[in-house]
């Protein structure tokens, strides 16, 4: 790409990592689902692992107090950081997490590399993998004394908050519909800055990363995943109400589409679309023709 194009659409990068990410994707969700599934799965049961170690460290700095007060809210920073690590370790061990997938998802369909109905498989492959390696960490959770006690309390009351929201009516749920869209923007924040090609060492991008879910888990935003394995958790654990459950869970996909798949993946699949440019300014189309071919 000549000098001038890389100036002004410095994107590229990042939507050709991206692309070649989603074709990728679309061949091994289409004819070796089995191992896609696998590789989704293990997405879930790293994020079942670290989130209950969020609670646990939560209700362990809760336990300790001095003075009548508590370390509660450094039990709630510990537990964002510890839970930063599930994207870390989703990403260098190249399981699939649907979140992060939507962004790619709707970047292959804004340059017409997927379409609609492979799109939806894709994510719907993704999420059911993602689901089911929630369950692989519930089953075992509930037939042993790991979140015992106040892990479990914690755990309990987070249940008790984010089904809380539908029983606010349209306010309630515009409040986890919102927190969802500005979840899984941080989500593909973090995931721009890993793709785009300027970050090359991995330690900056595992603080990216880290950082991002921090954000997110701090500030209470709401992920669809995450709400799902711990719906699943407890529900095997102390049982749940699955229609006020189903409903957190549909309204975060919604959000957290429309934070990740659009205000991150159309958004910047527009400002790095150089086609309108290079229509109106044919000599730099004509120069970038003859840099391809050689000549």
């Amino acid at each position: 790409m000549s000098k001038t194009l890389n100036q002004l659409f410095p994107g590229t990068f990042f939507i050709s990592t991206v692309l070649d990410a989603l074709d990728a994707k679309t061949r091994m969700s289409g004819e070796v689902l089995r191992k896609y599934l696998m590789r989704a799965c293990m997405a879930g049961i790293l994020i079942g692992i670290l989130y209950a170690t969020n609670y646990a460290l939560v209700a362990a700095f809760d336990a300790v107090g001095f003075g009548g007060t508590t370390l509660a809210p450094i039990g709630q920073i510990a537990g964002a950081l510890s839970f930063g690590g599930a994207l870390v370790f989703i990403y260098f061990t190249k399981s699939e997490l649907l979140t992060s997938n939507m962004m790619i998802v709707s970047i292959g369909m804004y340059y017409r590399r997927i379409r609609l109905t492979q799109g939806a498989q894709l994510l719907f492959h993704c999420y059911l993998g993602n689901l089911l390696g929630g369950l692989a960490v519930a089953i075992p959770l509930r037939f042993s004394t790991v979140i015992d006690g106040a892990p479990l309390e914690q755990m309990l009351h987070s249940v008790e908050v984010k089904l809380g929201y539908l029983g606010g009516g349209l306010a309630g749920m515009g409040d986890l519909f919102w927190r969802a869209v500005l979840c899984n923007f941080m989500i593909n924040v973090a995931m721009l800055l890993v793709f785009n090609g300027f970050v090359k060492d991995d330690l900056t991008k595992a603080l990216a990363m880290i950082l991002a879910v921090f954000i997110f888990v701090f500030l209470g935003f709401e992920h669809s995943v995450a709400n799902t394995i711990l719906f699943t958790i407890v529900g095997l654990k102390e049982g749940i109400d699955i229609g006020l459950a189903t409903g957190n869970v549909a309204i975060a996909l919604a959000g957290n589409f429309v934070g990740g798949g659009i205000l991150i993946g159309v958004y910047y699949a527009y400002v790095n679309d150089a086609s309108e440019y290079l229509r109106t300014h044919p000599e730099v189309a004509a120069a970038e023709d003859q840099g391809r071919t050689g000549q």
